[in-house]
């Protein structure tokens, strides 16, 4: 069977960063380890092509005991002190390199959502989004990169991240897919590189 030049992408980048990449994801989920009481991956049940559950992994960046909404606001006394950083430089995300390489999520796509958010998109967007494997990074993580920061500024997080960037976001996420293109993902993975570099 021929695999598809998207995927072939994911398993080469995925399977060649977790290789060189492995002495940082070491270090990384030691002092994770170290920082706070608790294993040094956080999972969690998220939504993937054709609505099926997968387990999402991500460097833990809060304490186990936190509890509290789904959404994470900029300052929260959840957060660990390595969380902050890792958080801010995107480096939580790197787990993700082995979803991508089982075949879970891709490099580039939809930013995968909990059940109970995917249930809140917009009906038309709803199965063209979950139409394709979810990514580690696309065009609307680009653009809101600090999220986090920007939930701080609201009166009431949950409620604007549920009735104004869910909808926002999903708007984008359907604009992605129906315009994706492997020259497009190459360029929204150097673009994703260059930002974490920079921070």
């Amino acid at each position: 069977m021929t695999l598809d030049p998207k995927r072939l992408l994911d398993l080469v980048v995925s399977a060649v960063g977790l290789v060189l990449l492995s002495p940082v994801l070491a270090v990384v989920g030691l002092v994770v380890r170290c920082d706070s009481p608790g294993p040094a991956l956080f999972r969690q049940q998220r939504v993937g092509r054709g609505g099926q559950p997968f387990t999402i992994h991500k460097f833990r960046t809060m304490r186990v005991d936190a509890g509290g909404p789904l959404v994470t606001v900029g300052g929260e006394s959840r957060i660990t002190r390595s969380g902050i950083v890792l958080r801010a430089s995107k480096l939580d995300e790197m787990p993700q390199l082995y979803d991508v390489l089982r075949g879970a999520m891709s490099l580039v796509g939809p930013r995968p959502e909990v059940a109970e958010y995917v249930a809140l998109w917009p009906a038309e967007h709803r199965d063209l989004i979950l139409s394709v494997r979810p990514g580690i990074t696309d065009p609307v993580s680009l653009e809101l990169r600090d999220e986090q920061g920007l939930l701080a500024e609201q009166d009431e997080p949950e409620t604007y991240y549920r009735e104004v960037l869910l909808p926002w976001k999903a708007e984008h996420y359907a604009a992605y897919v129906r315009g994706r293109t492997l020259r497009g993902d190459l360029g929204i993975i150097a673009r994703t590189v260059w930002a974490v570099v920079r921070r």
